[in-house]
């Protein structure tokens, strides 16, 4: 591994460092919707029901929420890098089997696969950049992070479904192989930027000595479950622009389908702004908590006065870029605060655990809203949204306000 860089080449670090995590980062979220893309193709050549390609994302998301809860403690146990491998290969495997796939069965299987893989990246994203990145530019990493995430999922459906056009669902699958592979090529190539051996050792060896009963103790921790549940009060409410928008917008607004889409991007796009703003203000702000409390509240009201029917149909996709942009920011802000509720020697466990959250969020939130519009109940989601949002807030505020104790006790 090589040493430590020196002053004059630290941007230069950081910045490979950042964009390389940032790369990884952006796959995974390409293959949150590798299958979701696919759905018409794969619906015709299984003969499947919209529920059983439904439970294909559940299987997805099970997985990834209990393997991302445990490798937190199998990056803290054995180091960042060799696990960031590992799964980009379960991801690579993934879409092999799944284009090879011919019963349901075998979805369901390499669908796990999938998810499996995906469960590894928050826990070493983070546990690298925390370790490898200066701290003055850490919050631009987290920034970075957040909307290489977001390329990844609008990325996914045009470049796959474009394919599926032109050649078929099962090439489509083989490209998001290559993707993987490509990605791990690099990563591989560039493994001495990544590799934090040399300070994870005196880490790993602590954890291998102290053992599992310590391993643990930091899930007692409130600040820890505080952290879970700010991630999965905002999974639900990005349930909504994800799954349901266009079809809850044509049925409350009358809106066409097509314009509802234009919503979701214009939401997703937004999104990732605020994310780049919000990574310069939480480098400057130290109450990451009060700059969450903003901006969730400000895209809880928006989606608020969404949910009342009476917006203007001609100002809908600049209320949904406002919502998008308010959630954005909060984003580097929420990493940083992670960060300082995660106990010395423990990066990898906490966000594997708090990550979770986004996961268990994605996984039940599909049922609830669908039974919102089974019910002709379409704006009862965009209040749902308000409240998750709200929640969220409540959540992140609590745990910066235990954070300003322990700092006021330590001082």
């Amino acid at each position: 591994m090589s040493a430590v860089p020196a002053n004059s080449n630290l941007f230069r670090s950081d910045a490979q460092v950042i964009g390389l995590v940032g790369v990884a980062h952006g796959t995974s979220h390409f293959f949150h919707l590798i299958l979701a893309s696919l759905f018409p193709w794969l619906k015709v050549a299984f003969g499947l029901s919209y529920a059983e390609l439904g439970f294909l994302m559940t299987v997805f998301f099970i997985v990834s929420g209990i393997g991302q809860f445990l490798a937190g403690f199998i990056v803290d146990r054995y180091g960042a890098l060799r696990v960031l491998f590992g799964g980009m290969a379960l991801l690579g495997l993934s879409a092999l089997g799944l284009a090879a796939s011919e019963s349901y069965a075998s979805l369901l299987f390499f669908s796990g696969v999938a998810g499996l893989g995906n469960s590894i990246f928050h826990p070493s994203d983070f546990t690298i950049l925390n370790r490898r990145v200066s701290l003055p530019r850490l919050a631009h990493a987290f920034s970075w992070h957040g909307i290489a995430g977001s390329i990844g999922w609008a990325a996914a459906p045009p470049v796959l479904a474009g394919l599926a056009i032109i050649y078929s669902w099962q090439i489509a699958l083989l490209f998001g192989a290559v993707l993987a592979f490509a990605v791990l090529a690099l990563l591989v190539v560039n493994r001495e930027r990544l590799d934090t051996r040399e300070i994870e050792a005196a880490v790993i060896k602590t954890n291998r000595r102290e053992g599992a009963a310590t391993n643990v103790d930091f899930m007692k921790l409130p600040a820890v479950w505080l952290c879970f549940g700010f991630f999965g009060f905002t999974a639900m409410a990005l349930g909504v622009i994800q799954s349901f928008t266009p079809a809850a917008l044509n049925a409350s607004y009358g809106v066409a389908l097509a314009m509802g889409a234009v919503c979701v991007t214009a939401y997703m796009l937004a999104n990732a702004a605020g994310t780049l703003a919000g990574g310069f203000l939480a480098a400057k702000v130290a109450q990451h908590d009060r700059i969450i409390g903003a901006a969730l509240g400000a895209a809880a009201l928006i989606a608020a006065i969404i949910a009342t029917g009476m917006v203007p149909t001609a100002l809908l996709v600049f209320f949904f870029a406002l919502m998008g942009f308010g959630a954005g920011v909060a984003g580097p802000s929420r990493d940083l605060l992670v960060r300082a509720a995660a106990p010395k020697n423990a990066t990898g466990r906490v966000y594997g655990v708090v990550y979770s959250g986004l996961d268990a969020g994605l996984a039940i939130a599909p049922p609830i809203f669908g039974a919102a519009m089974d019910a002709r109940h379409p704006l009862w989601l965009f209040t749902m949204m308000a409240v998750f949002f709200v929640a969220a807030l409540v959540a992140a505020m609590s745990v910066g306000i235990r954070s300003h104790r322990v700092s006021e006790q330590v001082a």
